[in-house]
């Protein structure tokens, strides 16, 4: 009689730079050692973010397979309905394979990290459109017959190692497999590279593991201290003098939630530029305020809504702010710490820059870019050399010291193209909040907010300019708050504008009728040089 043992099926879902081939190696070498047959296959795919790959895996008893006299038949591909472990790198994997029919409630262990690496299609709306992560989470948990979960990403990180080893951890300690955690640790240190942290993430993954299922998240009800009005926000001091006298003139002015976000631009506009243009900022904010009246003079929807778009907008991407982002130490630290360089090893930053006419003329002195995007043959033989994209190194001297170049030039960012296209579009935008104040603090509150579509670069600016000059027509005609706001969301529904267009139809014709879709209104703006 045919022995009615069942391999061990585990699908693993994990995205490029994680270590799935090694959480799936780690697996089969745990078998092979332990008395089983194992096979391991894999299908890499793309997942619009970074390589993704599906690891599959199953276990079979060298014991059975001898008393049944056959070698056992191995599947490559996992089904629906059919798997008895996952482990999920991240929370939108382990969607995926909840989606996929791989997890459920009567058979599977789910083990899922419950950060988010957000993919290109979230990063790219027009509006948010990141995943609701609590519906993915539950989701998850009521899809397996057991879930545990954390942030995996964070674990690994505080151990010095990568997320398969916490990974691994957890599945040692949820019990899954028939073996040991002596078994496991020794197949870790068998790999005989990184040993030691990814011993310590194993450990500490492990012991939370065996902890218990429980959820994800802490979903007990909120605390009495929780409940608590929260505590006015910490301004910080400064030890640059103008500086913090921007702070103290931002706590006389502002209170609450208010104030935190006014800090919180003073920071954003001061790294941007200069500390004259961070006073700027508060000196705009200022008429905002004004024009609220006594009533929202410290704290209102109103002025958190302004403060926060308003530091979004003074600090607009140029190819300036771009060049001084890619050099600093602090980014290059983080990418050391993403890549996980270990000491002794080289790293190399390699970027594909494309920056088109327009961004090239708006670097130049305000005269200068107006009469190069007027010209004829200097625009042709701009447009040509900038025809094509070129990477730059900026690990290397030449490259780093080409974008330090151009990051120099904020001292005269005031004297560019761009900014004299830029500041009096702002002023335009507080001119009509100030006005609807005066009557409307809710219409008002919502023209605030619009300039959540003055984002992006290239082509999804200049779309996004453009969706802004049609509501700024409605808002001028008198459309209400609660109008505005639906033609926003339409706006930011889709990067072509046809939401936008079929509301205008509905709610403001008299806009719909002079708009087309794909018709540029005024200058465009530039594009961000591409990353």
């Amino acid at each position: 009689m045919a022995s009615a043992a069942q391999p061990i099926k585990i699908a693993i879902l994990a995205m490029g730079g994680e270590g799935g081939g090694v959480l799936a190696d780690w697996i089969v070498d745990l078998g092979e050692h332990n008395g089983h047959l194992a096979q391991v296959t894999s299908v890499p795919g793309v997942a619009q973010r970074t390589g993704a790959t599906l690891y599959y895996v199953e276990l079979f008893p060298e014991d059975a397979a001898q008393q049944a006299g056959v070698p056992p038949v191995l599947a490559l591909m996992p089904l629906p309905g059919d798997v008895d472990v996952v482990l999920a790198s991240e929370l939108m994997e382990a969607g995926r394979a909840v989606q996929r029919g791989l997890v459920t409630p009567e058979r599977t262990t789910l083990l899922a990290s419950t950060h988010r690496v957000y993919a290109i299609a979230e990063k790219t709306a027009m509006g948010d459109g990141r995943s609701d992560s609590a519906a993915l989470l539950a989701h998850a948990q009521g899809a397996a017959r057991r879930f545990i979960g954390w942030d995996m990403a964070a674990s690994a990180t505080q151990a010095g190692s990568v997320i398969s080893a916490v990974l691994f951890g957890a599945l040692a300690g949820s019990g899954a497999l028939p073996f040991s955690r002596a078994q496991f640790e020794a197949t870790v240190s068998r790999g005989g590279v990184g040993v030691g942290p990814s011993l310590k993430a194993f450990g500490e993954a492990f012991d939370r593991a065996a902890g218990g299922p429980g959820p994800a998240v802490d979903a007990a009800a909120p605390s009495a201290a929780a409940a608590a009005p929260a505590a006015p926000p910490a301004v910080p001091r400064s030890v640059h003098p103008e500086v913090q006298a921007l702070l103290d003139q931002a706590r006389a002015a502002f209170d609450g939630d208010t104030l935190g976000t006014v800090v919180d631009g003073l920071r954003r506009v001061v790294d941007y530029q200069d500390p004259a243009y961070a006073a700027l900022y508060l000196q705009r904010l200022a008429g905002v305020q004004a024009a609220a009246g006594a009533m929202h003079a410290r704290s209102s929807p109103l002025l958190h809504e302004t403060a926060r778009h308003l530091a979004l907008w003074m600090s607009y991407e140029d190819t300036i702010r771009v060049a001084d982002l890619k050099t600093r130490g602090s980014r290059l630290d983080r990418v050391r710490g993403e890549v996980g360089v270990l000491p002794g090893q080289l790293l190399q930053v390699s970027e594909y820059l494309h920056p088109r006419l327009d961004e090239i003329a708006e670097t130049l002195p305000a005269g200068l870019g107006r009469w190069l995007l007027a010209s004829g043959a200097p625009r042709r033989w701009v447009e040509a050399a900038a025809s094509k994209g070129r990477v730059v190194t900026t690990t290397s001297l030449r490259g780093h010291l080409m974008l330090t170049v151009v990051a120099g030039l904020r001292r005269w960012r005031r004297g560019t193209l761009r900014f004299a296209i830029e500041q009096p579009r702002i002023e335009g935008w507080l001119a009509d909040i100030g006005h609807a104040a005066a009557t409307d603090l809710a219409l008002a509150t919502e023209i605030a907010r619009c300039q959540r579509l003055v984002k992006g670069y290239g082509d999804t600016h200049e779309r996004g300019w453009r969706h802004f000059e049609l509501l700024r027509q409605c808002w001028q005609h008198g459309t209400a708050a609660t109008t505005l706001a639906v033609l926003r969301d339409a706006a930011l529904a889709d990067e072509h504008g046809r939401a936008l267009q079929a509301a205008l139809q509905r709610l403001a014709p008299h806009v719909a009728s002079h708009s087309a879709p794909g018709h540029a209104t005024g200058h465009a703006p530039p594009s961000t040089p591409h990353p």
